[in-house]
């Protein structure tokens, strides 16, 4: 099952299903919207500033 996740954009405003992620960690599979773009894939690691 993919769980959908937010988070908050620069100036603070929320953004509502940035990413989804499956909910079984064997799986790793997630979705994700950067800047507008469109990624997926099977791994998932900690984000990096």
């Amino acid at each position: 099952m993919l769980l959908p996740l937010s988070d908050y954009g620069r100036d603070g405003a929320p953004i509502t299903f940035k990413a989804w992620a499956c909910s079984n960690p064997t799986c790793g599979f997630n979705i994700r919207i950067d800047n507008g773009e469109l990624s997926y894939g099977k791994t998932i690691g900690p984000s990096q500033k």
